[in-house]
């Protein structure tokens, strides 16, 4: 079977299949930059795909430096840094370069390399992205390596408030990468854990946006056929990493899921978000986690959404409960912790994890309307284990 190629231009232009990452210089020389910063994680660094892609920049006259001093759970100090090291080094663009800490950080270094403005003022509230100086923000190449986040299609990025103790969404139209490249080739090596938890993290944003409130039948149509490239192609990716058709699939639905979560996200990601910065657990297994749990509370609300969601994605048992029962599965398939409790959260947090999911700018999109007492109780059934909340 001969693997897909194509060149996209919704929501930017994006070179998709294998052995595209070739095409590196070209997507530099494509936005001018000649002197870029390699924005990637530590583990990334050391690798030779690294040192092959630095190559080839170095190769074509575009000598690139590089900056991993990031977290999992990417800190505001990760961006100083990076900022500190673009200005140094006299770079003039971003390669965003690894899963999704390091297209977040990367793209923020982007935002913030021309800015006097501290980075807190530009969080996702109001029209606070009007007080950035939109010629300080530089040029964007983004080169996903796991299928999850979706933050190369993104305009936003999720960086930890160290001093607050809280996931902060930093965002501006212009954070949007200029160009982006999806190489499954380049997620070949991504562990079958890491495989799962990223894979379920698109799901959360593809089935968050399904059910999003509103009118939005753009964003409705991706996210249904993301759901349905991830249930055909999340298992076989997390059974054979070389498969290159599933890779690739995973790595088109993690792009749909973050072009589609536009149109909102709900309770999953309002509560992940705190637990995280809490907890320093992974975006994606915590999303995994309460995925069922937010399904139940909001269950009035979707059923009708879940009925014809189920319907396009061939379940043997239609409407909500024979969809509740294929994330049940998947889950169990993939081996997802059932509860929070086992990743080592607890109920003596649900006060502040409730309250601070309520301000995230997720709960919003919620398709039955949320408060603290409404978090809270999801919270609980989430570390207990409880469905028939």
């Amino acid at each position: 079977m001969s693997l897909p190629v194509g060149n996209w231009n919704y929501p930017t232009h994006t070179r998709f299949g294998a052995g595209r990452i070739r095409e590196l210089p070209d997507a530099c020389a494509a936005l001018g930059i000649a002197r870029p910063l390699l924005v990637t994680d530590p583990g990334l660094a050391a690798l030779p795909l690294l040192a092959a892609a630095r190559d080839s920049l170095a190769a074509a006259g575009r000598p690139a430096s590089v900056f991993s001093a990031l977290k999992p759970n990417p800190v505001g100090a990760n961006v100083e840094a990076g900022v500190a090291q673009y200005r140094a080094d006299g770079c003039d663009g971003v390669i965003a370069f690894g899963g999704g800490s390091a297209l977040d950080v990367g793209k923020t270094v982007a935002l913030m390399a021309g800015q006097r403005r501290p980075l807190w003022d530009f969080e996702d509230c109001g029209d606070n992205y009007l007080r950035a100086d939109p010629a300080g923000i530089a040029a964007v190449v983004a080169v996903p390596t796991t299928a999850g986040t979706g933050s190369e299609m993104g305009r936003a990025a999720v960086i930890v408030n160290e001093a607050e103790q809280r996931k902060v969404i930093v965002f501006h139209p212009r954070m949007l990468p200029g160009e982006v490249i999806m190489d499954p080739e380049l997620t070949v090596g991504l562990p079958s854990k890491l495989t799962a938890w990223t894979g379920l993290d698109a799901l959360a944003h593809c089935l968050e946006a399904w059910c999003a409130p509103g009118f939005h039948p753009l964003a409705d149509g991706i996210a249904l056929e993301g759901m349905r490239l991830i249930h055909d192609s999340l298992p076989r990716a997390y059974a054979d990493g070389a498969d290159l058709r599933a890779r690739g699939d995973m790595l088109a639905a993690a792009g749909m899921g973050a072009t589609a979560f536009q149109k909102g996200l709900g309770a999953i990601h309002a509560l992940s978000h705190p637990v995280g910065a809490h907890y320093d657990t992974h975006h994606g297994l915590t999303n995994a986690v309460f995925m069922p749990y937010v399904l139940v509370f909001n269950r009035p609300a979707i059923e009708t959404r879940l009925e014809a969601a189920a319907r396009y994605l061939g379940l043997p048992q239609p409407g909500f409960d024979g969809f509740l029962q294929w994330v049940m599965a998947l889950r169990e398939q993939l081996d997802i912790p059932h509860t929070l409790a086992e990743l080592g959260v607890d109920a003596a947090a649900a006060g502040r994890i409730a309250a601070e999911a309520e301000q995230d700018p997720s709960a919003a999109g919620n398709p039955v309307p949320v408060k603290a007492p409404e978090l809270e109780r999801i919270f609980l059934a989430a570390v207990a284990g409880r469905l028939d909340a």
